[in-house]
């Protein structure tokens, strides 16, 4: 009798498990479709998008070809002389790749840090005052400036340090001192550009941070406060871990666009000013340059496909680290 029922009970578990893993042979093989007939009116929800990143993404992404040529106005794409990897040659050579990766990264590296370092700090002060309309004053300061175009900012900049009429020069001889043209001194713009990126968009992303702050629960600061936790302790043991998620979710964005550069804050800031090359040039506003000035189109291809190759592999890899790390925090 045991025999037959432990018989009967493999064979059922045999047989169980055949059908267990038949059926998950079957929704692996019509997962695709049967998802998309299942959900096809989510699927047509989001074809808008779908047709508009092939059309301006990944249509245009057949002028690759022009970084491998020497690019003739009066040939199409594919008759231009295909001369290889010398585009990428003269680039490396002649040093311009290597200043452009290291101002585009540096650069890039700064604004990340200090935005969100002091974004950090700035939405913990404001989450911490008590006065309301202080409180709503603050924050509009703070925000104003993001939506000020970078148009303005170069007008602005300019009026504070022209040579003859800036108000810096200004007061410098009202002192008795001789004016100063920033224009010819470029180490001077390292320091300019950062401060006015900070100035500029610090506000929104305090506002993001602050937007997590206010997520956070009461009763956690409630318990602190009973257990005898003062400000200062309640800020480091609860705020800060709290914002954790968001800042990396915030970094990995800005990293995807780390050899992107701020072309408008660079271009408008420093125009075509060579003086200011050196330290100033971004990979951005060479291969604009490359296209008004010289026409070089596939010279500039050839950078602008390098800057995204760099992004691409440097945004996996940090990824990649990060979801070894902590899955959660992880874009993919």
């Amino acid at each position: 009798m045991s025999a037959t029922g432990g018989t009967t009970t493999v064979a059922g578990q045999q047989n169980g498990g055949e059908h267990i893993q038949a059926a998950a042979g079957i929704k692996k093989r019509r997962g695709f479709w049967h998802e998309l007939v299942k959900n096809r009116i989510l699927f047509f929800m989001i074809l808008p998008a779908l047709v508009f990143f092939l059309i301006n993404s990944y249509f245009p992404m057949v002028g690759i070809y022009y970084a491998f040529t020497k690019f003739d106005f009066n040939k199409s794409l594919f008759e231009s002389d295909f001369v290889g990897l010398k585009n990428f040659e003269f680039l490396w050579k002649s040093g311009i790749l290597a200043r452009l990766t290291l101002n585009t990264l540096s650069y890039n590296v700064a604004f990340i840090v200090l935005v969100n370092t002091f974004a950090v700090a700035i939405a913990i002060m404001i989450s911490e005052l008590r006065i309301k309309w202080f409180k709503k004053l603050t924050q509009s300061i703070m925000f104003l400036p993001y939506f000020i175009s970078f148009v303005i900012l170069s007008v602005i900049v300019y009026n504070i340090f022209n040579y003859e009429t800036g108000v810096w020069n200004t007061l410098l001889k009202s002192f008795g001192m001789e004016p100063v043209d920033v224009y010819s001194k470029p180490v001077v713009w390292i320091f300019l550009i950062i401060i006015f990126y900070l100035w500029k968009n610090i506000g929104y992303s305090m506002v993001i941070y602050l937007a997590a702050i206010t997520g956070i629960s009461d009763e956690y600061y409630e318990a602190a406060k009973i257990d005898g936790a003062n400000i200062f302790q309640r800020i480091w043991y609860i705020t800060v871990p709290m914002l954790k998620s968001t800042f990396v979710l915030l970094l990995l964005f800005a990293l995807g666009s780390i050899m992107k550069g701020q072309f408008d804050l660079f271009y408008q800031l420093i125009g075509n000013n060579g003086l200011l090359y050196n330290t100033t040039d971004i990979l951005d506003t060479y291969v604009f340059r490359s296209l008004k000035v010289t026409f070089e189109i596939g010279m500039a291809t050839a950078a602008g496909l390098y800057q995204s190759l760099f992004g691409f592999i440097l945004i996996m890899t940090v990824n990649y680290i990060i979801r070894k790390l902590n899955d959660e925090y992880a874009l993919f």
